[in-house]
C-alpha cells in the first residue's frame, strides 16, 4: 500500500487569505525553499476546492538559465515569466501534461518556480477519479499528476494568485534542516547548469515525486556556498 494521507490533513483546512503579493517579489530559489508548506488552493468552478500542500519544487530564472523557458528571450508562451510576480504560469509539455508554476521577482526579469509536488489535503474524492483511482501517495506526485487532480490547465495561464480561482496560503511552518536541495529533473540539455541543485523538498515526504537526483544536499548547504549555485 501507498502512503496514507495524515488523519489531520483530510479536514477541511480552515479558509485563509491568499498570501501577498510582496511574498512573491524575491528570487526563484529564495521562493522555491519558501514555497515548500505553503497550501496551493484550486477553487474549481462547479466542483469545488481542491488543495495541498507543497512538498517539492524547482526554481528557474531568465536569460542566464540555459534550463529556463526564458533563456532566449520574451516569446508569446513565456511572457507570464516576466512579471508581475505573484501570477501563474500554466504550460503544456510533450503534448500531455500541464505543469504549474509560480511567477517571481522584480517585474520584468522573468523568474518562476514550478510545483514539482502536493501532499493532498482537500478534494481527495474527485483527485481520485481525475487520476483514475490512483492511490494517495501517488495523486500528485509529480508536476502533470497534481495538474490533472486539481484541473489545473491553460485556462489558468497569467491567474492572479491574490485572486478567487487559484492561490496560496500560509500553511505549515517549515524547518530548513527539512529541506533537501538537488539538481533538476529533465535538464540534460542544461550544460554546466545540470548539477545547480535548484530543486528543494521536504525530507522523507512521501508524496515527493519518485525521481530523485543524483547529488542531494541540504537546502542551508546550497545558501550558504559549501554547494554550486
Amino acid at each position: 500500500m501507498g502512503p496514507r494521507v495524515p488523519r489531520a490533513a483530510l479536514r477541511t483546512l480552515a479558509r485563509a487569505r491568499p498570501l501577498p503579493r510582496a511574498f512573491y517579489a524575491r528570487g526563484p530559489r529564495a521562493l522555491a525553499r519558501a514555497l515548500l508548506g505553503r497550501v496551493l488552493v484550486h477553487d474549481d468552478p462547479g466542483v469545488g476546492r481542491l488543495a495541498g500542500v507543497i512538498v517539492e519544487t524547482e526554481a528557474y530564472g531568465g536569460a542566464d538559465d540555459p534550463a529556463s523557458h526564458a533563456h532566449r528571450g520574451v516569446t508569446a508562451r513565456n511572457r507570464v515569466m516576466f512579471g508581475p510576480p505573484g501570477v501563474a504560469y500554466v504550460y503544456f509539455t510533450y503534448g500531455m501534461h500541464h505543469c504549474f508554476n509560480v511567477v517571481c521577482g522584480p517585474e520584468g526579469r522573468a523568474a518562476a518556480v514550478l510545483v514539482r509536488a502536493l501532499e493532498p489535503v482537500e478534494g481527495l474524492d474527485l483527485m481520485r477519479r481525475r487520476r483514475g483511482g490512483a492511490a494517495p501517495g501517488e495523486l500528485t506526485s509529480g508536476p502533470g499528476k497534481l495538474c490533472i487532480a486539481l484541473g489545473i490547465d491553460r485556462r489558468l495561464d497569467a491567474a492572479d494568485l491574490l485572486g478567487d480561482r487559484i492561490w496560496l496560503e500560509a500553511g505549515r511552518r517549515i524547518a530548513p534542516s527539512a529541506i533537501a536541495a538537488g539538481p533538476r529533473v529533465g535538464i540534460d540539455y542544461a550544460e554546466e547548469w545540470v548539477g545547480r541543485p535548484w530543486r528543494f523538498w521536504l525530507r522523507g515526504n512521501p508524496f515527493v515525486s519518485r525521481t530523485r537526483p543524483a547529488v542531494v544536499r541540504r537546502a542551508g548547504a546550497a545558501r550558504s556556498g559549501r554547494a554550486p549555485t
